[in-house]
């Protein structure tokens, strides 16, 4: 749609970049915010998020690797193209690195795990969702064909691999649209009383869910497990991580309501 924001020359901001960036500053003031209201310390949470991000940039690049070896594997030129450079990568990849790395660092500096990772989700809905407008706008991770009113099209010759001229879902905003609900719900739900670990578990379910449904929407060239993808398996996981979170956060008020 827009992949470059302006340009002089060769010389160009790309709006993917631009997008992605002010979703970790959006999410980063987001987290930081509730952080002050758990009275976390602000440089180790500040410290967490950037380790985080730039786990969450290796394994999204790396699970992109993965899931599209064959054409990586033929074509390895490509891993250095802009097009490559401009591709959002696999977020559950991106996720699943930064999680490692935040229990790493959490354990690390002694912080409280759960109660570090329900300051974090709300920031990541958010952050996710305006780097999915940077999705849309440098035309990865694109939709199926379709032709319904709010069908999209693609014209840009400087967009990803995006089929141009042809009517697509707006698979990007489903999800951006998806991931700022998140963001709206989990951030009331932190003005509650809540037990610990109980508002990462929901956005593991939430988001689980969203990405779930919005993968039959987009087009990939993963392979497919019983007419799933790998993404939608990983999604299906997530899941189930944060159904066994929010039952073991319930489980020892269950208990305690029984004797």
């Amino acid at each position: 749609m827009f992949p470059k924001l302006f340009s002089i020359g060769s010389f160009f901001i790309p709006t993917y970049g631009v997008l992605v960036a002010l979703g970790f500053l959006a999410g980063l003031f987001v987290t930081l915010r509730l952080a002050r209201r758990v009275h976390l310390p602000a440089e180790k949470v500040s410290n967490l998020a950037i380790y985080c991000a730039l786990g969450g940039i290796v394994g999204a690049k790396l699970f992109m690797f993965l899931f599209d070896w064959n054409f990586y594997a033929h074509n390895p030129q490509e891993i250095f193209t802009l097009s490559t450079l401009q591709a959002a990568g696999v977020f559950h990849g991106g996720l699943l690195l930064a999680m490692l790395v935040s229990f790493l660092y959490i354990r690390r500096q002694q912080l409280p795990l759960l109660l570090t990772l329900d300051t974090f989700a709300p920031g990541i809905a958010l952050g996710h969702a305006i780097g999915r407008l940077g999705c849309f706008a440098a035309g990865c991770c694109w939709g199926k064909e379709c032709h319904l009113p709010w069908a999209v099209y693609f014209r840009s010759q400087e967009a990803a691999q995006v089929p141009l001229g042809v009517p697509l879902h707006p698979a990007q905003l489903y999800e951006s649209a998806t991931n700022l609900l998140i963001f709206g719900l989990l951030y009331q739900l932190t003005k509650r009383t809540h037990r610990d670990g109980q508002i990462f578990g929901l956005y593991l379910v939430f988001y689980g869910i969203a990405r779930f449904i919005v993968e039959f929407f987009r087009v990939h060239e993963q392979s497919l497990i019983f007419d799933l993808s790998l993404t939608q398996w990983i999604s299906l996981g997530l899941v189930a991580l944060g159904v066994v979170i929010l039952w073991a956060r319930q489980r020892p008020e269950t208990l305690a309501a029984q004797h």
